[in-house]
């Protein structure tokens, strides 16, 4: 459909493809917000009975799931009671790790629905899910429903149908559902959440994130190629929280602002169609190299959403944040820009000093141990304090539904844009008008 005519257009339009139903108005594309059940309320600061001993079942146990059972036998407070994999031989090699450690042994399940019978088992309190993307959204409903909490790798969800799913069965069975968005817990995203906090930035407009990573190395280890598989059916920013949920959380998103809209667009694609004919043997593919979107907030403040997993260039998730006061950015060095000197870098001994004076309470408390214990430099670990902390303590998660939801929506808000020429497209409010109740709440209850 040209633009022209998809612009005049204010009614339901089915060129849109979106998950949802879907409109245009005035321009815009604007999604259907479910109205909420009877009965059913807002899960925003939501807390939960505390857990004294937090009993922990594994879905999935490739790279990520088998590593996250590694580090949980030393996360305090938690009990690894049950695992479970697609493949007999995954869970063998865990059952070995425990085994190994010293560690009883774990109820397993195996087969493509061995996770029903894991979310079903008693002994499980909270269900860790290490999956391929397209599995994360079932497996966590399913859950929730069974009376479990849900934490899930990123992304918790691959379209908008599913993020309302996350949250209509997180505020009916009032069950915590958490995406493990690890790079909310870097170190230096962490510090630079305290220096906003506290103002060091003044007003902060602008926000730049991204996943920027070649995996040329990693392609052949994805299990069915699942991972390509999805970037050569769908077009669009496919893996967006890493860059935008430490930024999401600095801009206080749906604590008091929220993302009204989103613009897309991108390159051809010429690496990413080439791993597609190398391994897949396929002559199309959907994914564009290089996706960029730009998200305007109700406060005025701008984000900007990088993705490529194709080129042959530095890692890379950009996190630069720019106020009025002052300006950071982690890449390719750290570095911090602030008040008495705005417009040029701390030097060394200003940096540091900065690092430690505004080092998180979060991050001091498990830092030592982080560092030992591993995952991406210690902020895996981090993470998995933080959650068993909240459940154990009965506090609201630092990540709750609402930010799994918002976003892992950008995958398909971005690919909506770019299919009808970069059209500006409202991002649904899954607060349902709450988004402001709240003030800054991030990191609490420590």
């Amino acid at each position: 459909m040209a633009i022209a005519t998809l612009m005049s257009s204010c009614c339901q339009s089915p060129e849109i493809e979106s998950s949802v139903p879907a409109k245009m108005v005035n321009g815009t594309v604007v999604l259907e917000t479910p109205a909420r059940a009877e009965g059913q309320t807002s899960a925003l600061q939501m807390a939960c009975e505390p857990i004294d001993t937090v009993r922990v079942g594994f879905v999935g146990l490739g790279g990520r799931g088998y590593s996250a059972v590694g580090r949980y036998l030393q996360v305090p407070g938690t009990k690894i009671t049950a695992i479970c994999d697609k493949y007999p031989e995954k869970v063998s090699a865990a059952q070995e790790m425990l085994k190994e450690n010293g560690f009883p042994k774990a109820a397993e399940y195996t087969g493509d629905e061995g996770y029903k019978q894991l979310c079903e088992d008693p002994n499980v309190d909270l269900v860790y899910i290490c999956t391929p993307w397209l599995l994360h959204t079932p497996i966590a409903v399913y859950a929730m429903e069974h009376g479990k909490h849900a934490a899930t790798e990123v992304p918790a969800a691959t379209t908008i149908e599913e993020c309302w799913q996350l949250v209509n069965t997180c505020e009916r069975t009032r069950k915590h559902c958490m995406m493990l968005e690890n790079c909310c817990y870097d170190f230096f995203e962490m510090t630079c959440l305290n220096m906003a906090q506290q103002g060091v930035f003044g007003e902060i407009y602008h926000a730049e994130g991204a996943y920027l990573h070649n995996l040329d190395p990693f392609w052949p280890h994805y299990e069915d190629n699942w991972r390509l598989d999805f970037n050569q059916k769908h077009r669009g920013d496919n893996y967006p929280t890493h860059g935008l949920g430490p930024i999401c959380q600095i801009l206080d998103i749906h604590r008091g602002d929220k993302m009204d809209y989103l613009v897309a667009m991108d390159s051809d694609s010429y690496r990413g169609a080439a791993r597609g004919k190398e391994f897949m043997g396929t002559d199309e593919f959907e994914d564009g190299d290089h996706t960029v979107s730009l998200i305007r907030t109700h406060n005025g403040h701008q984000i900007e959403i990088q993705h490529n997993v194709y080129a042959p260039r530095p890692y890379s998730r950009i996190f630069q944040l720019t106020g009025t006061n002052g300006y950071a950015c982690k890449y390719p060095e750290p570095v911090f820009a602030v008040e008495p000197d705005p417009e040029n870098f701390a030097d060394k001994e200003t940096f540091d000093a900065l690092c430690k004076l505004y080092e998180h309470p979060i991050s001091a408390e498990y830092e030592e141990k982080a560092k030992e214990v591993g995952g991406h430099g210690g902020m895996d670990y981090i993470m998995d304090c933080r959650l068993i902390h909240c459940l154990r303590n009965g506090l609201p998660l630092d990540e709750d539904v609402y930010d799994a939801a918002e976003w892992s929506c950008i995958a398909e808000l971005s690919r909506i844009s770019i299919k009808n020429g970069s059209v500006p497209v409202q991002v649904p409010d899954f607060t349902r008008g709450d988004w402001n109740e709240i003030q800054g709440f991030h990191h609490s209850g420590f």
